[in-house]
Formats: C-alpha cells, structure tokens, sequence
C-alpha cells in the first residue's frame, strides 16, 4: 500500500507525517479535561503527548490527575511494539459505563518508564474530551486511541482503509 498524501499544515499546525517512530514523548500544559456521565473523570495541565508517525497524539494524564473511583481494572491487555504491555479499565460515572475505554502502562519499556501509570481514554468512548477548551475528535476506527484537534493534520492511522500505512 502506498503512503498517503500528507496535508500541508497552517500555522501553528503540526503534521503528524513529521512526527517519528519510535514514538516521541512530549510533555503538554494544555488542559485536559475529560467527561462521563456528568462527571470530569480527569482534568490536567500536566498531561504527555505520545507522537508517532501517521497517528494523531494520545495524551496521558498523571494519576494524580485521574478519579481512581472511576475506573474499574478489567482483564483486558494489549501490546504496543515500543511502549509494551497495556491495562485497560472500564470507565464507571454517573450511573453509566464505558467498556475498555482506558488504559495504561503499568511497566512500560525502558524507553517509556516515565510513563508507567499515567492513563489515556479513547475519545470515541466518553462524553467529551478537550484539550485547552477544543473538543477532541475521535480518530476513525477502534483500535487506536488517537486525539484530533485542530492543531494536527492528517490523514491520521486508524480510520478504515489505512492498516497498511
């Protein structure tokens, strides 16, 4: 399959074509805030972006950060090439639940140990996410847990058609 066409950013823009593989680590002051059922399960200023190659950031929050009471440990586990094994939790608030909408790196590799336990949630699955007020656009797709903001340009990995990128 061939490489897309990147789009040319604007200003203040970033290209995520330009961003590498392995994954950058990016630490953020954007405010994150993220909803479910009524309730900010997460709000932080001290947030990481993960950049890689093609995908749009995924940000994670210090569990600090994080209502803990909000998650809910599930044995569900993946693995990222670079980062390692992942944990995944429901999302429980407001008297409703979002299945594996979260995840973490309990023990990241090297590379990434500054991430262990910081958690991420897929946009798609909760009420709304934003980042410094802007609300997140979900990537297309399940598996990746990209954020699309206006701040980024595509095409982004994860919406059908682009398993082969």
């Amino acid at each position: 399959m061939r490489r897309p066409t990147p789009e040319t950013p604007g200003p203040g823009q970033e290209s995520v074509w330009d961003y590498p593989r392995p994954p950058a680590v990016d630490p953020s002051s954007e405010r994150v805030i993220v909803r479910f059922g009524g309730v900010v399960v997460a709000d932080s200023t001290r947030t990481v972006r993960i950049l890689e190659t093609s995908h749009a950031p995924v940000y994670y929050l210090p569990p600090d950060d994080v209502d803990a009471a909000a998650l809910e440990p599930i044995d569900r586990r993946t693995f990222c090439e670079f980062k390692g094994a992942a944990a995944y939790a429901d999302v429980v608030a407001g008297g409703r639940r979002a299945a594996a909408a979260a995840w973490w790196y309990p023990d990241p590799t090297p590379r990434y140990r500054d991430l262990a336990g910081w958690v991420t949630f897929y946009p798609s699955k909760m009420d709304e996410v934003t980042v410094d007020g802007e609300v997140v656009q979900p990537v297309g797709g399940d598996f990746y847990g990209s954020w699309v903001t206006s701040r980024v340009v595509g095409p982004f990995k994860g919406g059908p058609g682009t398993q082969g990128w």
